[in-house]
């Protein structure tokens, strides 16, 4: 497809069906920090359990999402769940990506296909970054789910992140999330 094309289709779409990244440009989101995540299910519909007395109880699908939250440091070394909670129609974490060891495996050569003329870059999101993170909650937790009946069930496409930069934040970003269930009729995802 040529420049003209491409010029031709975002004026006849205007952008409707290519969604502006919330990412920060040119961030490596596999780069080691800190990060709070909000991550919707879909419609922000209640599905995960109910608040009584400011304490979030889970039920059978919130229990799922929880343990794969836990799963994630046993999955993916280098990747911290610092603090997290599941609220009846959002979750909210801070992922933290450590530093890589400089450990390099080498691959030898009977290892390597040598048919190949060509690369082609495939698009894969990288094991460690946030995005790949993210893609593994939600997946796993949505399997899980739909195989106990609830066929419909999504998340929201997307997810909101901040990086987090320094103490100061992250301790206000762990309040945050420690407080969210006692906040939740103020709570901006709150749904009856």
């Amino acid at each position: 497809m040529g420049n003209q094309t491409r010029k031709n289709n975002l004026k006849l779409f205007r952008g409707r069906f290519r969604t502006k990244s919330l990412r920060k440009l040119g961030r490596d989101y596999s780069e080691p920090g800190n990060y709070f995540v909000t991550i919707c299910a879909k419609d922000r519909t209640c599905l995960f359990g109910e608040i009584r007395n400011n304490i979030m109880g889970l039920n059978d699908l919130g229990c799922i999402v929880a343990e794969e939250i836990q799963r994630t440091t046993e999955i993916r070394s280098g990747v911290m769940i610092d603090r997290w909670v599941v609220m009846p129609n959002h979750l909210h974490l801070i992922i933290k990506i450590l530093p890589v060891c400089d450990n390099i495996v080498e691959t030898s050569r009977r290892d390597v296909s040598t048919g190949v003329t060509k690369l082609i870059p495939l698009p894969r999101l990288r094991p460690r970054s946030l995005g790949a993170i993210i893609n593994h909650i939600k997946s796993a937790s949505t399997k899980r789910i739909r195989r106990l009946g609830h066929s419909t069930f999504a998340w929201q496409p997307r997810y909101y992140d901040k990086i987090i930069r320094h103490e100061e934040a992250l301790n206000a970003a762990r309040n945050y999330i420690v407080l969210n269930p006692s906040r939740w009729l103020q709570d901006r995802n709150y749904q009856i």
